[in-house]
């Protein structure tokens, strides 16, 4: 374990931690606290140029493209992308029974949560005979990146294909890489079966998203890109919203806890070595309320570090983006939060302060209220969706949902009576503007 050592003062626990960031919140540098709010990757010039080339690629060479690209960073010939229906339901008999079993209720789940959260159509009468509507009709195709590599996500393809369906989006496609034996994982296979997508592509990284967004000779263009991945894909989506409507450019999994005097230190110390597992750019933080909070956090990693597993991983995540760091109470904590906008939040902070802790915290993708609505629960089985804004982006993005798979039409109605009502005022607003065309337009329904 290579050791970063804190560049501000901290107890001898934490010293020893490979963490980036370490100290007091007020006495953060201004170097260390612009590294941690501005931890996107959309500054990296190489993941930049290597992602505009892969989608160039695509765009120009099509299939020919994906087969190079599937060759170059998958290590496998690919002579067809699309896996046969009866793939997915071989993958699914197979399965492992308890493994279905957990998978089939976690799709209950999102379903359930997302079917109350599907959006309805809206009438306002602004003014006597003057009617707007609004109503939320699904979108054609969409297509969800199940991300792959280092690890298999079946969990990520539930997040994205259940609330498409439960929205009624036309025909769900799902793009996930091939292993090296030149087939997805069978258990996203069988994810697809039981959230019930409609084809499945074995394609990864920044070439399938340039091929759901501009179609191929074998890939559909689709309406909106949905799911996580790794920078090269949330790179890759970036680049191509100017042709397809994305969730969020979201990148590694992020982390930050809002821990105090009750909180269990293992606790936070697994939850902080569970999302930093992930990637090893993930960004996992804690905000302790006291210097003896941080030093209890540290030493329950400094404890389970040696035998955690993927701890290179682990490793390269906390001096990467990772950091215990003080705050003086919890208004601080607060504050700092707001502004570090965590894809995920988790509040290890007695439970009489939780529900108000809660009402003042507005920028996090979801907010974990109490060390025992662990992560890993929302990662997999509460029915909230994983699929969040990172990087900073939840101050103005939200968590995937129903509303993702939507597009609005709104309509508006006017009778005789209210025409005429509003022809005068409408006139003058349009003369205002010098377009005297839009004036006449508005007049010809008025009062002789």
């Amino acid at each position: 374990m290579s050791v970063i050592p804190l560049r501000v003062p901290g107890g001898v626990a934490r010293a020893a931690l490979p963490f980036r960031f370490g100290g007091r919140l007020r006495e953060l540098s201004p170097d260390d606290r612009r590294a941690l709010l501005e931890r996107g990757t959309s500054g990296d010039e190489a993941v930049r140029t290597a992602t505009a080339a892969i989608v160039a690629r695509v765009r120009a060479e099509g299939d020919r493209a994906l087969r190079a690209l599937a060759l170059e960073f998958d290590g496998v010939q690919l002579d067809s992308f699309e896996v046969p229906r009866a793939e997915w339901d071989a993958a699914l008999a197979w399965l492992d029974a308890d493994v279905r079993r957990a998978l089939g209720r976690a799709v209950r789940n999102v379903r359930t949560a997302h079917a109350a959260f599907r959006p309805v159509a809206t009438e306002v009468e602004t003014e006597p005979g003057v009617v707007v509507g609004r109503r939320p009709d699904p979108l054609g195709r969409v297509g969800v990146y199940a991300p792959g590599g280092r690890a298999a996500y079946p969990s990520s393809l539930v997040m994205g294909v259940v609330p498409a369906k439960v929205a009624g989006v036309g025909e769900v496609i799902v793009c996930t890489p091939p292993g090296r034996d030149g087939r997805p994982s069978p258990v996203v296979l069988a994810a697809a079966a039981l959230a019930e997508a409609d084809r499945v592509f074995m394609l990864g990284g920044a070439g399938a998203v340039a091929a759901m967004a501009y179609g191929t000779e074998s890939v559909p263009r689709v309406d909106r890109i949905v799911g996580p991945g790794n920078a090269y894909v949330a790179e890759a989506k970036v680049q191509c919203s100017g042709a397809v409507a994305i969730d969020s450019p979201a990148g590694p999994s992020e982390l930050l806890v809002i821990a105090d005097d009750t909180a269990h230190p293992d606790v936070v110390a697994r939850e902080l070595l569970a999302q930093a597992e992930h990637d090893p750019r993930a960004a996992v933080v804690c905000v302790a309320i006291g210097d003896a909070v941080a030093d209890d956090v540290a030493r329950s990693l400094l404890r389970l570090l040696p035998d955690v597993a993927r701890r290179d991983v682990v490793e390269q995540a906390f001096a990467f983006a990772g950091g215990i760091l003080v705050a003086h109470n919890a208004i601080e904590a607060i504050d700092f939060a707001n502004m570090w906008a965590a894809e995920h939040l988790l509040l290890a902070v007695d439970e009489d302060g939780r529900d108000a802790m809660l009402a003042q915290l507005r920028n996090a993708g979801t907010i974990f209220v109490g060390e025992h609505a662990s992560v890993a629960f929302g990662d997999y089985m509460t029915g909230a969706n994983h699929v969040l804004p990172t990087g900073g982006l939840a101050r103005s993005f939200s968590g995937l949902s129903t509303l993702d798979f939507v597009r609005w039409t709104t309509w508006q109605r006017v009778t005789p009576e209210a025409a005429a009502a509003l022809a005068a005022d409408v006139g003058r607003l349009a003369d205002a503007e010098g377009l005297p065309n839009h004036a006449a337009a508005a007049r010809q329904w008025g009062t002789p």
